[in-house]
């Protein structure tokens, strides 16, 4: 009798925990897919130098920084080379996502290569950044890493680097992208629901003053990072900046500048402290001051 009676205990138990693992399984299906739902983090300097060949490396700095000096093997990637003043006279917009996916697929780039995305925030807009938003934009599969303390930190370890360009043959591959909408937002979106969202600028005191998106919170973008290797604010930091500024975390926080960089690196640093959904206005100050509708 004894014996029955454990094994009805033990069936009941099983039951109880198919059910728990069944719910917790309909819940992560049926969640929608956040604004981070990319592969994206951070590496060392150390950690990269070991594993080097199995990242295609990016460098995000301005073509004149990478040839001066780079980590080696890595190509130049910097916003100045896929952005253009578009048909509005919008500036630094960037090329549409097929054109994107072009331009990548002729790197050797597929939307399934594990990437390392290193600058020198101070000297590019925080171009790293907004490769990392990028990449989350057109639903990169594969890692996306951005170098922790950029190329300071590489220097910093006494690692290598190499002058001028390197001969480097890469074979054509597709790259297949899947734009993520819930990684950016437009000017109609943004001026019809603007109370629906926190918005934060990011630009400088000066461009501040001169004109701002209404309702607007003003945090600069280089408190997004810290040190003298200008390091990403970590979570507790993050949530810290932005407490001390009253951003409301509880509606969806879109960050915008003049035209999309350095806010796609604050954008960045919000996903790597995983916090709630943020969103970058990519067309920034240029596309809002340009809205035909005000």
């Amino acid at each position: 009798m004894m014996s029955k009676i454990m094994r009805l205990i033990q069936s009941v138990r099983r039951v109880r925990l198919l059910t728990a693992a069944l719910a917790l399984l309909l819940v992560q299906v049926c969640l929608p897919l956040s604004a981070g739902a990319a592969d994206l983090g951070l590496i060392d300097a150390a950690r990269l130098k070991a594993g080097a060949g199995s990242w295609v490396v990016l460098d995000a700095r301005p073509k004149a920084e990478w040839l001066a000096g780079h980590i080696p093997g890595a190509l130049s990637f910097s916003w100045e080379d896929y952005t253009r003043t578009d048909a509005r006279g919008v500036k630094y917009s960037s090329f549409p996502p097929s054109e994107l996916a072009a331009l990548l697929g002729a790197m050797g780039i597929s939307e399934r290569t594990p990437l390392v995305i290193y600058g020198d925030a101070d000297k590019s807009w925080g171009g790293e950044g907004y490769d990392a938003w990028l990449f989350s934009w057109l639903g990169h599969k594969g890692a996306v890493r951005l170098l922790n303390g950029g190329i300071q930190a590489w220097r910093g370890a006494g690692l290598p680097l190499v002058a001028g360009a390197e001969h480097r043959q890469a074979k054509k591959v597709p790259y297949l992208a899947q734009v993520k909408p819930q990684t950016v937002i437009g000017t109609e979106e943004l001026q019809g629901r603007k109370d629906a969202y926190t918005v934060v600028d990011v630009r400088s005191t000066f461009e501040w003053l001169k004109g701002r998106i209404p309702g607007a919170v003003h945090i600069p973008w280089e408190d997004f990072y810290t040190g003298k290797e200008r390091r990403p604010l970590n979570r507790a930091e993050l949530r810290k900046l932005l407490d001390k500024h009253d951003v409301d975390l509880r509606k969806p926080v879109v960050y915008y500048c003049l035209g999309g960089i350095r806010s796609g690196y604050a954008w960045t640093v919000h996903q790597l402290a995983g916090l709630p959904e943020a969103r970058n206005y990519k067309g920034g100050w240029e596309a809002w001051d340009k809205r035909e509708v005000r």
